[in-house]
């Protein structure tokens, strides 16, 4: 219940952040202009964000001739979750991960890197199966999608109020106390606040998948082995997606470092090895 009301509270957060920045831009009418923006945006990634990534990716069905082994352990840890069977995909890629999406339980998928069975037993890929479909169980998914466009479109705001007052707006070169509000804190704000969401979302999927198989030494020996490997082979994609995946695969850049959409792997760890079986 604190975890929900929390990832509620920050995702308000975030809703008038946006309806503020509106506001600045374009008065009453400019807020009203945001609202239906935010209302369409978010529409379109309840629908589209799952079609949207796996496209992204390549990744392609595995039916249950082609893998039973990991059909029979989703089908059975989305069972104890009480869940429908989710579909499953392969990214033909080296880097070992994983990621869930999905709009919600009934609509969801998870996909898996090859290079993640190369690397894993099957008790680690049991539990790194049990974190994705908690992410599903409890709709991370959508949530961690809603963040991540709201605070992407603050960012493309406060580039519009930069280059309206460089460009010589004069109702903004009156208010520059609004203008560092609007260019610096608010896409700062809305960066801390999206990856406090997605944090949040990662430590309570882990508890939760270690719960639902009654193992936390498969998963937390997996995000070991993840962690590593992730920092020798560099997945090829998109580091906006990086929220999805069970450990940041792009964790080699500086600036990624800083603002991380993860908890630390060993932060992760020691909570997982806390639980008691």
């Amino acid at each position: 219940m604190f975890e929900i009301m929390r990832t509620v509270l920050l995702l308000s957060i975030l809703t008038g952040l946006f309806l503020g920045a509106g506001y600045y831009l374009g008065g009453s009418g400019g807020a009203t202009i945001a609202l239906i923006l935010s209302l369409a945006m978010n529409f379109f990634a309840y629908w589209y964000s799952d079609k949207i990534v796996l496209k992204m990716y390549n990744a392609k069905e595995i039916s249950k001739s082609q893998d039973p082994k990991i059909h029979k352990m989703v089908e059975e840890i989305a069972e104890e979750a009480k869940i429908p069977k989710p579909k499953i995909y392969l990214v033909e890629q080296k880097s070992p991960n994983a990621f869930a999406t999905g709009r919600d339980p009934k609509n969801s998928a998870l996909a898996v890197t090859s290079g993640l069975t190369d690397i894993l037993d099957e008790n680690e890929l049991k539990g790194v199966l049990a974190h994705e479909i908690s992410h599903i169980k409890n709709r991370d998914t959508l949530i961690s999608t809603l963040a991540a466009t709201f605070a992407g479109a603050l960012a493309f705001m406060a580039q519009t109020a930069y280059y309206g007052a460089l460009f010589g707006n004069r109702d903004r070169e009156r208010n520059p106390i609004g203008l560092i509000f609007m260019v610096i804190f608010v896409p700062l704000a809305a960066t801390i606040v999206r990856l406090a969401v997605s944090r949040g979302r990662e430590f309570a999927a882990d508890r939760t998948g270690a719960i639902l198989i009654n193992d936390s030494d498969g998963l937390a020996s997996a995000l070991r082995k993840i962690s590593e490997a992730s920092k020798r082979v560099r997945l090829e994609g998109n580091a906006a997606t990086s929220h999805m995946f069970i450990i940041n695969p792009f964790s080699g850049d500086f600036m990624i470092n800083l603002l991380s959409t993860h908890p630390s792997t060993e932060a992760r760890i020691r909570n997982l090895k806390s639980l008691k079986f």
